[in-house]
């Protein structure tokens, strides 16, 4: 195949995906069903007749996605609104996914003929939940969440990849007798996300003085510089012992948290890029499965399907959501939202690479778990919001493009705050929110409507606030605008 040949492929297929996901929007359907959809109907039992067998090539591709879909998900996390329930969210990305990973894993060896320790790599590799999927439904579909479950669920499902990475890799040692115990694997843990915090964090840090000290003669450099940043944290991260992907999510989101030099527009970029990257690592893993193969894993996969989703997920949720201020609906919700997307499937490539006898037989079922995820709770979200009550009545506000990138040392930035549901300023005026006094509130976004504010404005839930403000008084302009969370959900977190 020439290569004219493989860039046409490739230029259809992207196209091709972008394309039908927009349509599909109409029907609810998650965008990551389609991208897999395209990339099996393009491989060798498809239309396209393009045959793919290599899981290695696989892995490393999705390791490459991965790395930039968490980054791009830490820069887009504000630590202010995920602050509240942080204690929750990290118990679901770290005891909540153990959990899932033990109740597949036993029902796995009792139904499926599998030992415990396959049970518990299936369990394992299946755990964990996929943030994009998730809110790319709840924005095509104009769904919002009441009070802090939107922060909650971002958080979590944000974080909870590096737990079960580490359980997958982990089992598999155990398996293949290179880990002597499981007793071995907590001091391992703890060391690895120990490290993969610290460095992220200190990384992160590093990389904003590095954009902000630089004098670069172009924009478009600061791109490359900040891809060649993403990949020296994750692989700086990896060497030293550390856990990779949560080095680069943490350094995303001390980066995505700070102030620097064209901010908006790198996080538009890494936006994108976090969107290219989702196309073509499901497109990979479309081409890697043969759909014939699933016909023979459609009793387990939907066996596994089931228990993950209407037993295992709420066990989680509830046991690690138990004493903390959310109601059974709201607990509810959190279970029902535990999509499965991409990491799953890329997990379940280890197997493959490792050569388990049971490998193939695995892959196929995590599939399955996946498209099963993916049309029955992906597809009934947004209902499951309405039928619990917890649906927020407004829609997203519209943003406009403003922009002011100028160096931290001009002393001035344009940040803009969302006013959330249940916020103490909702019915209050400008005037008593008391911000510093070199800060300005320049316009505000209330539904497809922009106001000029003065002094006597009166705010309202769901407010976008575009505020001028200098670097010192930064901190104290975002404590005052978004301490509203804390104020309905006090200890939830």
């Amino acid at each position: 195949m020439t290569l004219e040949s493989v860039l046409l492929f490739a230029a259809v297929l992207l196209g091709a995906s972008v394309l039908i996901s927009k349509a599909s929007e109409r029907f609810g359907v998650p965008t990551m069903l389609i991208f897999l959809a395209v990339g099996m109907l393009a491989g060798s039992e498809g239309l396209g007749g393009i045959y793919f067998d290599n899981p290695r090539l696989a892995q490393a591709a999705g390791t490459v996605a991965l790395v930039y879909i968490l980054f791009a998900g830490g820069l887009e996390t504000q630590w202010a609104v995920v602050r509240p329930v942080w204690r929750s969210g990290l118990s679901l990305a770290t005891l909540g996914v153990l959990i899932t990973a033990l109740a597949v894993g036993v029902f796995a060896s009792l139904v499926l003929d599998f030992t415990a320790l396959e049970g518990l790599l299936l369990g394992s590799i299946v755990a964990s939940t996929d943030a994009a999927a998730v809110f790319a439904i709840l924005k095509s579909r104009s769904v919002r969440l009441k009070g802090a479950l939107r922060p909650l669920l971002e958080l979590e499902s944000g974080s909870n990849d590096p737990m079960a990475v580490f359980l997958t890799v982990g089992t598999l040692g155990l398996i293949l007798a290179t880990s002597r115990s499981a007793l071995a694997l907590v001091p391992a843990f703890i060391l690895q996300m120990a490290l993969g915090f610290g460095l992220g964090a200190g990384l992160g840090w590093l990389m904003k003085h590095l954009l902000n000290r630089v004098a670069l003669g172009y924009e478009g450099l600061y791109p490359v510089l900040t891809l060649a940043m993403v990949l020296f944290t994750y692989a700086v991260t990896t060497l030293l012992g550390g856990n990779g992907f949560l080095g680069v999510y943490v350094a995303g989101i001390f980066l995505g948290n700070a102030n620097f030099i064209h901010k908006r527009s790198l996080v538009q970029f890494h936006d994108g890029l976090a969107w290219l990257m989702q196309i073509g690592m499901f497109l990979t893993l479309g081409l890697l499965v043969f759909p014939s193969q699933l016909v023979t894993v459609v009793g387990a996969g939907l066996a596994v399907a089931s228990f993950l989703i209407f037993v295992a997920r709420p066990a989680a949720v509830f046991l690690c959501l138990w004493g903390r201020r959310y109601t059974p609906r709201e607990k509810s919700l959190v279970a029902w939202v535990g999509l499965r997307g991409a990491v799953p499937i890329v997990l379940a490539t280890f197997p493959l690479v490792a050569g388990l006898p049971k490998s193939e037989m695995i892959f196929n079922v995590v599939f399955f778990v996946v498209l099963t995820s993916g049309l029955v709770q992906g597809m009934t979200i947004p209902w499951m919001a309405r039928r619990l009550g917890l649906e927020a009545p407004a829609e997203d506000p519209r943003r406009v493009p403003l922009r002011l990138d100028v160096p931290v040392a001009g002393g001035t930035h344009l940040e803009d705050f969302i006013l959330p549901y249940g916020s103490p300023w909702v019915g209050k005026t400008l005037v008593t929110l008391n911000l510093p006094k070199d800060s300005l509130i320049a316009l505000i976004g209330r539904g497809e409507v922009f106001l000029v504010p003065d002094g006597g404005t009166t705010l309202e839930a769901g407010d976008v606030l575009w505020v001028l403000v200098s670097e010192a008084s930064l901190p104290r302009a975002r404590d005052i605008l978004t301490e509203s969370l804390a104020g309905p959900t006090p200890s939830a977190g």
